[in-house]
This record gives C-alpha cells, structure tokens and sequence, in this order.
C-alpha cells in the first residue's frame, strides 16, 4: 500500500511539473498564449492523458483536459506546436461553455483559435484542410457550418463532428421552431 502511494504522489508530482513547464510556454506566445495559461491557472485545469481513437485531446465536464496517450505524455516537450495548439483549443471549449462546445458552430471556433495559435508559434502554414477551415466565416450560416463539418471529417475521417448539431442546441431548438439564423455572435 506504501509503495502504491508513493508512486501515485510521484506521478502526481511529475503531471504538476510538466504543467507548470506547459504554463511557462504558454506565457511566450502573446496574449492567446497568456490568457490560456491564465484560464488554466485560475481554474485549476489539470492536464492528462488518455488513449483516444479520433482526436488529439478532449476537454472534460469537470473542466480538464485530456490529451491523447497515442500523440502524447508526460515526456512530451512543453513546447511541442502541435500539443499547446491542442491545449488552447480545449481551454476555448471550456471558456465557451458546454451548450457552444458541444455544436459545429463551436468546434469551428475552437480549430480556428487553436490551428492560429499553431501557425502563429511556427509560423508555418497548415495542411490545405485547415487553412480552409481557416479562412471561414464564424457564424451562424447553415450552409458554413455544414461545410465546415464536412472538412473536418475530410481532414480526420474517425472523427465524429456529425454527432454535434451545427449550433448550440438552444439555437439549434429555436431555429428548428422558426427556421430563422441566429443573430450574429
């Protein structure tokens, strides 16, 4: 049992290192980078990692983040691109809320904070999908939205963007009852 507790209290010791290094980056990449590790922060978001079949990390309703065992761990450099652009796409989703997060509109917003955040550390563009998704209006068009879905799964064909309805699903209600668009956001 000893034994079973020091290594837990290890582990637990070895996340909050390499959280804290995960704020330190965060802190180099303007005010996007800053407020993420603000959220974080005030939060308490504790960062883990979970095997996932068709995403890079997933936020959870108690407000953490969990980022894919397959892509990623604890030995992950703290500055890897690919995993902070992840980190401030699921942070975005938990400053949204559950009702945004959980609809197209909202993934929209998060892959396009998220892949700015990534193009902006590396200064490189990204695949053709992305830049697409990219170069999208954010809003309440239908027509967008379903396109936007529609790249999404060309861009990662396991993922399940077609589970999500296209708009927050108070929206979504409210335009199924009267067939009017949103005001915009």
């Amino acid at each position: 049992m000893i034994i079973m507790k020091t290594s837990f209290k290890h582990e637990q010791y070895k996340e909050n290192l390499f959280r804290k290094s995960v704020f330190k980056e965060l802190e180099k990449h303007g005010p996007l980078g800053l407020t993420t590790e603000t959220f974080m922060r005030q939060r308490k978001v504790s960062l883990k990692f979970r095997k996932q079949k068709n995403s890079g990390a997933a936020w959870t309703l108690v407000g953490n983040i969990h980022l894919n065992a397959n892509d990623y761990s604890i030995n992950t450099k703290p500055d890897n691109p690919g995993m902070l652009s992840l980190v401030v796409h699921e942070v975005h989703h938990l400053k949204q809320g559950l009702l945004t997060a959980l609809s197209v509109y909202g993934e929209l917003d998060a892959w396009q904070v998220g892949f700015n955040f990534y193009q902006g550390m590396t200064g490189s563009r990204v695949n053709p999908i992305l830049q697409e998704l990219l170069e999208m209006p954010l809003g309440f068009s239908r027509d967008v939205l379903r396109e936007a879905a529609r790249l999404m799964k060309a861009y990662s064909p396991g993922y399940r963007i077609d589970l999500l309805p296209l708009y927050p699903i108070h929206r979504e209600i409210a335009w199924w009852l009267t067939r009017k668009e949103p005001e915009k956001p």
